[in-house]
C-alpha cells in the first residue's frame, strides 16, 4: 500500500486554515524582533522545520508548534483552543434538558 501524502489528506479549508496559522506565528515572530535563525538555537530544530512551522506545513509535528510557541510565548492559547468547545457544550446542554423531562 503507498504511502499517503499529508498535503491529500487535509481539505483545502484546513490546508488554508494551517497556512495562515503559520503566517500568524512569523508575524509573532517579527513582531518580538526574534529571527528564525534564534528560534533554530532555542528550540533545537533546523532552518528547515522552522520555516516549514511557519508555512503551516501538515507534515510537521504538533509538538513542534507548540514548542516554537511557547518560545514565543504564546503556548497558553494552545491549551486554550480545545477548551473552548461551543459543540460539545451544546450537545451536553441537549443531553441534560432531555434528562429532565
Amino acid at each position: 500500500m503507498a504511502k499517503r501524502d499529508l498535503h491529500k489528506v487535509l481539505f483545502p479549508k484546513q490546508l488554508r486554515m494551517l497556512s495562515d496559522f503559520g503566517e500568524d506565528l512569523l508575524l509573532a515572530l517579527k513582531r518580538r524582533g526574534l529571527t528564525k535563525q534564534m528560534i533554530c538555537e532555542r528550540t533545537g530544530f533546523d532552518h528547515k522545520t522552522v520555516n516549514k512551522v511557519f508555512a503551516g506545513d501538515p507534515g510537521v509535528a504538533i509538538g513542534t508548534y507548540l514548542k516554537i510557541m511557547a518560545v514565543l510565548g504564546m503556548d497558553e492559547h494552545f491549551a486554550k483552543m480545545a477548551a473552548h468547545d461551543e459543540v460539545g457544550i451544546k450537545l451536553q446542554d441537549i443531553k441534560l434538558l432531555a434528562a429532565k423531562t
